[in-house]
């Protein structure tokens, strides 16, 4: 029997029809805003576990004392005096050597090391000398490397960081090297120091504000990596938006409308399982173009790409697992599914991807996500392949583990489900009591 047709003012008046669609995007909203003004609003504020290594290669230097020489090594102080100053929940400060400190630049497991040279008590004695001695003398040295390729936020970061923490160094030391001049002029009558080796001691250090193997043009400062992952998750999210619709028309599942052209084709026998084999035949295909797209336009526009084949592959296995995981959740919730990947691969994934704001200076929440965010995982191969020389270590090894999970989770996600689908007799159709607004 088929149902009564519902009045157009009737079904108007309906809250469903128009309470429903506004309740969805102001929730959409809200969800959008409270994630990314949050991730950028105080970093600052939100500094944790910021891994900085610290070198000390002092190697003191021998001074008169009343029982003779001693060893004095003012690159012991200075390191205690940073590792005092600075907040560990903020900081995650690592003592190394620089073999250790430049393996661990060169992975992007530090935004940056701060050195303390090996000859920095000898020259900080000679400057404490110079004050009572005529000769040119020069300020010691303490050099502060940011890692522009682990993140160009970061490196703005470590640079506040380092002059936090010089600033202090000056501070202290100054005023101990005030003091042993001081004494050295001590007598009948004391003679006072100098005014311009006063400003001098104040401030003893010199801090030279460097940039580890710094980028080459084209990269956005950095940012390149970012948006390349962005457009890997687009490609793979849009596609599947784009496929699904799509494909749904051609086969008479969903109606087709362009402007006021309107057809519905009659749908064809075909079960939910082979519809689904069909959408990710034509996402494996898109991938394998778009990829190569991607990396021709890189070329063309300037960015430096010197391992083209490996972004390339990496390209398609970004694609392909995100194409193929939106499928499958659209083939599990249906309408659903695209709010549910415009959530999980877009209004989670941009804030929680590392690419702008580390995570290190945002809320722990965003560090959470970005365990099993597909675009966090996307940007660490990225930025492995375009600033790491694609090694391993720095973030290619982690994030190819990690979209091959995403993309097994994909696959058997979408057999799973489409398979119970269809064995439960719930086949795609149109029903007629279901045809009008109730």
């Amino acid at each position: 029997m088929n149902a009564v047709p519902t009045p157009p003012r009737a079904a108007v008046r309906n809250p469903r029809v128009w309470l429903f669609p506004a309740v969805v995007v102001i929730g959409l909203m809200t969800l959008l805003a409270g994630f990314y003004l949050d991730s950028i609003a105080d970093p600052e504020a939100s500094l944790h576990d910021f891994p900085v290594a610290l070198v000390n290669q002092d190697e003191g230097e021998l001074v008169p004392g009343p029982s003779g020489e001693q060893k004095q090594n003012f690159g012991d102080q200075i390191a205690a005096a940073i590792g005092n100053g600075i907040d560990p929940d903020q900081i995650d400060l690592r003592q190394v050597g620089i073999a250790e400190a430049q393996q661990q630049l060169q992975s992007a497991d530090v935004y940056g090391v701060i050195i303390i040279p090996s000859d920095f008590s000898k020259r900080l004695l000679i400057l404490a000398a110079g004050s009572v001695v005529p000769g040119e003398i020069e300020k010691p040295v303490i050099t502060v490397q940011s890692n522009p390729r682990a993140g160009t936020f970061a490196s703005a970061i470590m640079d506040r960081i380092g002059d936090q923490a010089m600033t202090q160094v000056n501070s202290e030391v100054g005023k101990q090297l005030t003091g042993q001049v001081q004494q050295q002029l001590a007598g009948p009558p004391p003679t006072p120091i100098p005014g311009a080796s006063a400003l001098t001691l104040a401030e003893p250090v010199n801090v030279l504000a460097t940039e580890y193997n710094p980028l080459p043009g084209g990269t956005g400062n950095g940012l390149a990596a970012f948006y390349y992952a962005l457009l890997l998750v687009l490609a793979g999210f849009t596609g599947a938006m784009i496929v699904h619709t799509m494909v749904d028309q051609a086969l008479g599942f969903a109606p087709t409308e362009y402007g006021p052209w309107y057809r519905h084709l009659e749908s064809i026998g075909i079960s939910r399982f082979n519809t689904l084999m069909l959408k990710w035949t034509v996402m494996a295909a898109i991938a394998l173009v778009v990829s190569g797209i991607y990396v021709g336009v890189g070329h063309l526009v300037g960015m430096p790409i010197d391992r083209a084949l490996a972004l390339y592959l990496f390209g398609v296995l970004g694609i392909l697992a995100v194409g193929v995981t939106a499928l499958s959740v659209l083939a599990l919730f249906g309408t659903a599914g695209l709010l549910i990947n415009l959530v999980v691969f877009i209004v989670l994934g941009l804030p929680s991807s590392g690419g702008t704001v580390p995570l290190e200076a945002q809320p722990p929440v965003f560090g959470w996500l970005a365990k099993f965010e597909p675009m966090h995982q996307l940007y660490l191969g990225a930025r492995s392949i375009l600033f790491f020389d694609a090694g391993s270590a720095s973030g290619l090894g982690r994030s190819a583990v990690a979209t091959l999970i995403g993309l097994a989770i994909g696959l058997t996600l979408g057999i799973v489900t489409t398979r119970v689908y269809d064995r439960a007799g719930l086949h795609r159709r149109t029903r007629p009591e279901t045809a009008s607004v109730p």
